[in-house]
């Protein structure tokens, strides 16, 4: 559905994030309604009824309560929700007045195309108009929008209440003043940004679904079963990933180890494991990662290198503390796959530079 922009073309859009309005007040958008209101950000929900508009609110209200109990929330947290968060009796009434609209619908582009022009018609020309796909690119959703270059994605990753990260695209008629105000707004709500291009997928499940589909083969073939491979993933590379991504991964373990670990899967599965030109060429050049100094992370800066490696001794070695209590501590936590630190190891690490 194409909608024209028959008013304001030229309106700037607001400088600072003050009010918002979350369309579609489910799992995904609640989640995100509540950060926004945990930050201190008043927030109007919509949904597809005021009723259900309404229960979401005490659904959202609750929860907040009992993530305060539970000691998942601070102190006062569950208030300031509560003081943040009131539901609207039409998307019209909740995104009338607000300086960003959050459009987080069924990730199906007819359902999407209809909300996001619904609202964006009604919402202020000054607003910034955002999307929760987590798949579908900015160009196939704009048409959609009156005054596409206010709208953006804004991507939160479920459950949005505890997950840090959020992926921004934008699109080519994108207004430059949008972005720097929507990563302001994120900062504020506790949240790490990256702008990605805008393809299908984006970055996280391109790489999330290229996983889950390697693992479901991995399954189908006979070479382990699902509880096996989840096991492998959490305890071995997974372990790795609340601290690096895998381009300082590959600098730690070594490119020119990598390089030979990808030929021979080349040889048993062809072209789609096969080393990349990328890393051939570092490789080529005579750069192995933090041995030598010189990677995709790494630039010959051996005191950086050294900080990084005390780091990530000290992550792990704290993150397997971590899953230790855990274990302690929830039923259905998986046991352990770490003893306990020895404390005066942790603090030797702990005073490392």
């Amino acid at each position: 559905m194409s909608v024209t922009d028959d008013n304001s073309a030229s309106a700037p859009v607001v400088r600072r994030i003050e009010t918002a309005a979350v369309v579609g007040a489910g799992y995904m958008g609640g989640g995100i309604a509540q950060s926004m209101a945990r930050a201190g950000l008043p927030v109007v929900l919509a949904d597809v009824s005021a009723e259900a508009a309404a229960r979401q609110l005490e659904r959202l209200l609750t929860e907040a309560r009992t993530y305060e109990e539970q000691g998942l929330f601070a102190p006062g947290d569950a208030d300031r929700v509560a003081a943040n968060l009131r539901a609207a009796t039409s998307v019209e009434e909740a995104v009338a007045d607000v300086d960003f609209v959050h459009e987080v619908v069924f990730e199906k582009v007819e359902v999407k195309h209809d909300v996001l022009a619904r609202a964006s018609a009604a919402a202020r020309p000054d607003a910034i108009i955002g999307t929760n796909t987590s798949t579908i690119p900015v160009k196939v959703l704009a048409p959609a929008v009156v005054r596409p270059e206010r709208f953006l994605t804004v991507h939160w990753s479920n459950p949005a209440p505890f997950i840090p990260g959020v992926e921004l695209v934008v699109g080519e008629a994108i207004d430059a003043a949008v972005l720097p105000v929507v990563q302001e707004m994120l900062e504020r709500a506790g949240r790490r940004s990256a702008q990605v291009a805008d393809t299908p997928g984006f970055v996280l499940n391109r790489l999330q679904y290229v996983l889950f589909k390697e693992a479901a083969d991995i399954v189908a073939e006979g070479v382990a079963t699902p509880e096996a491979v989840d096991t492998i993933v959490s305890t071995t590379f997974g372990f790795r990933y609340p601290y690096f991504g895998p381009f300082a991964i590959a600098d730690m373990a070594g490119l020119d180890v990598y390089v030979l670990g990808m030929k021979i899967m080349e040889e048993a599965y062809g072209e789609r494991i096969s080393p990349p030109k990328a890393l051939t060429d570092l490789v080529d050049a005579g750069a192995h990662g933090a041995k030598n100094g010189e990677g995709f992370t790494v630039h010959g800066d051996p005191e950086k290198l050294a900080r990084m490696i005390a780091y990530r001794d000290l992550a792990y070695a704290r993150q397997g503390q971590l899953l230790a209590e855990l274990a302690h501590a929830h039923p259905d936590a998986p046991a352990s796959p770490a003893p306990a630190q020895d404390p005066d190891v942790v603090a030797e690490q702990e005073a490392r530079p």
